[in-house]
């Protein structure tokens, strides 16, 4: 359906893609990644013809549709939610207006009716609704102008107009960045039954772990496929690197001894041809590249909040309603120290307004806010809006705190999330959403409070923000809230999850997986929205606390007893493998001595002339490079394994 041939193609003096192929077909389910600036975007651009490669070619089959998804600031007129969501064609879109500003008995609206039945409208219109109504859209939302609408809900009716178009081949830019968690379960569940083809960039890994049948990775300029979902790219992309990693070694060392065979032997008259030979078999060899290295997460140690005590935040007999719409009744809950808590529940079961009635956005309305010893509270979505000021430059913004960190310490974090180079002089009043969006989660990060409440963190976010995001929450010392609708950063993260139904608060004293286990939910994705929606009713609503549990209950006693042991346990591996890399490296310092002393006497005239000693050096050199090689790949993996310990 879509052949990519050889494409070279170079942007702000960069080349992106140099003779890259790659073959899209009918019904397939494709995930694109890469780094930031790697060329997805532009991909996107040269299939849907609006840029143009220097050399190669693309083509797609005869009357093959295409439909495309940007990631933000798609644009909205005077048409309606539903016209836009009606509109695969300007027919259609034509007599749908005329149908709606003329009398029934003029000649307009006869061929206007007539336009709109060749054009398929009878059956448009009610699909469109239906997606519509799966994408969060109220019924009295569809007459409603687009151009009324907030960016995010503009991107929705966009989404609808392509899924009621369907495409041969949709192109999809972070899709799920606008959607909440209802509106993402419909639509990935959606696209399961999609009958085109899907060529994505995504960076929710559960999304294209559920989705697609191959990742394209755009490594080393070129269009890099592996077979499967996510996590089987992981898996393979790190076999193929270690494959490539030997290959490369294997090569660089044939090069080195054919390059030392010349540049001893070519002064002499009898071996010059010789050592020339082998310099043009170098000059044949096809060059294996040396892996690239992954972009890592941030290596220092961030800013540590003070500690505070026990109780973190107590919330006791809170009732809160919008207008006559109850959202708690007489709630009562208590955070305590050092828990990472993960909200899950339905849309409009009160996960956003507990985060702000925490918060101390959302002012108590009755009851009870009380903050515990030297609590200090940051609310994410409150900072991201609030605290960033548009005068003021990137890197002007992250050091502005009462104890500011170096400029150097704010551009490498700045750096993980996407600031690079100049970028770190931009004003704020200029950033994307996006941009805001990382720029407002690296100021919380370097000045954290002990208290920290996240709504939706991730999102705008691309795989190696998220990265270095948990990063940074995993070294942190304080106590997190948060709601995501992605699953593996909840997996990574959280330690404990509160369920949010109707208003009614359910704790769980274990881990995203524990979670699953005990509410028997049917898939990772779905667990976020389990429970009914919320209700104006009365539910009892019993006491919660998300902490230790009270004294009595062996459960928490037992957890706590066996996290002390893996403690120990995993100080006692560390201290086991620092010492094997001390003793490797005694080992690789004498093997490295001996080495070069071989060299050493190799490089004298004299030494062949000694009756077969240098036969028997080099057999000792080949040795020992063969020894080195195991044992620097060894210390290297300890050196991994005790960074992860």
């Amino acid at each position: 359906m879509l052949t990519i041939s050889q494409i070279t193609k170079t942007f702000g003096g960069r080349t992106l893609f140099e003779e890259a192929s790659l073959q899209v077909n009918r019904g397939d389910r494709v995930g694109l990644v890469g780094p930031n600036g790697a060329g997805k975007s532009t991909l996107f651009s040269l299939i849907l013809g609006e840029a143009f490669p220097e050399s190669g070619r693309l083509s797609l089959e005869k009357s093959v549709t295409v439909g495309f998804l940007p990631q933000e600031n798609a644009p909205a007129g005077e048409e309606t939610v539903l016209e836009m969501a009606c509109a695969i064609s300007r027919e259609l879109t034509a007599a749908q207006r005329t149908l709606r500003t003329t009398d029934e008995t003029s000649e307009g609206h006869h061929a206007a009716l007539h336009a709109f039945d060749e054009q398929g409208g009878w059956q448009i219109e009610p699909k469109a609704k239906r997606i519509l109504a799966g994408l969060a859209f109220r019924e009295s939302d569809f007459d409603r102008p687009a151009k009324t609408l907030s960016g995010g809900w503009v991107m929705r009716a966009h989404l609808a107009r392509l899924l009621v178009q369907a495409p041969d081949l949709l192109l999809l830019d972070e899709p799920t960045n606008h959607l909440d968690l209802d509106s993402l379960v419909w639509f990935q569940e959606y696209l399961q039954d999609y009958p085109g083809a899907i060529l994505m960039i995504s960076h929710d890994r559960e999304f294209l772990n559920q989705l697609v049948g191959s990742i394209v990775e755009i490594a080393h300029r070129r269009l890099q496929r592996y077979r499967g979902n996510w996590d089987n790219y992981v898996e393979q992309k790190a076999a193929r690197e270690e494959q490539q990693l030997a290959a490369y070694k294997n090569q660089q060392r044939e090069i080195a001894s054919l390059q030392a065979f010349a540049d001893r032997f070519r002064a002499k008259a009898s071996k010059a041809s010789q050592a020339q030979s082998k310099l043009k078999q170098i000059d044949r060899m096809e060059k294996i590249e040396a892996p690239v290295a992954r972009e890592k997460t941030v290596h220092f140690r961030f800013p540590q909040p003070p500690r505070s005590g026990q109780r973190v935040i107590t919330l006791k007999g809170i009732q809160h309603a919008y207008g006559e719409l109850v959202v708690y009744r007489d709630l009562n809950l208590t955070v305590e120290r050092d828990h990472r808590t993960v909200l899950v529940g339905p849309n409009g079961a009160g996960k956003s307004t507990l985060l702000k009635l925490l918060a101390g956005v959302l002012p108590v309305q009755s009851g009870a806010r009380e903050l515990g010893h030297n609590a200090k509270v940051g609310y994410f979505s409150q900072f991201r809006v609030e605290m960033l000021s548009p005068k003021m430059t990137v890197l002007e913004t992250a050091r502005d705190m009462a104890n500011p960190v170096s400029e150097q310490t704010a551009r490498t974090v700045l750096g993980s999330f996407l600031f690079r180079g100049d970028d770190v002089f931009k004003t704020t009043a200029v950033l994307s959403g996006g941009e805001k969006t990382r720029l407002a989660l690296v100021k919380l990060l370097l000045d954290p409070p002990n208290l920290l409440l996240m709504d939706e963190p991730t999102t705008h976010l691309d795989v190696g923000s998220i990265d270095a995001l948990l990063g940074a929450l995993q070294q942190y010392d304080g106590t997190l809230m948060f709601i995501s609708h992605d699953v593996y950063f909840i997996r990574a993260i959280a330690t404990s999850v509160l369920q949010v139904n109707a208003g009614a608060l359910t704790p769980y004293a274990g881990d995203y997986n524990y979670y699953l286990e005990k509410s028997r939910a049917t898939s990772a994705r779905a667990a976020l929205t389990s429970g009914g929606r919320l209700v104006n009713a009365q539910p009892t609503l019993p006491s919660s606390t998300i902490g230790p549990k009270p004294a009595g209950m062996r459960e928490t006693r037992e957890q706590r007893r066996t996290a002390a042991e893996q403690r120990k346990l995993q100080a006692k591996t560390l201290r086991d493998r620092q010492q094997q890399m001390r003793e490797l490296e005694m080992r690789i310092m004498t093997l490295e001595a001996r080495q070069k002393e071989i060299s050493t006497e190799l490089e004298k005239p004299e030494t062949y002339e000694a009756g077969g000693g240098a036969m028997q050096m080099n057999r000792e050199l080949l040795s020992i490079r063969e020894e080195l090689e195991k044992l620097n790949e060894k210390w290297e993996q300890l050196g991994q394994l005790a960074e992860v310990t």
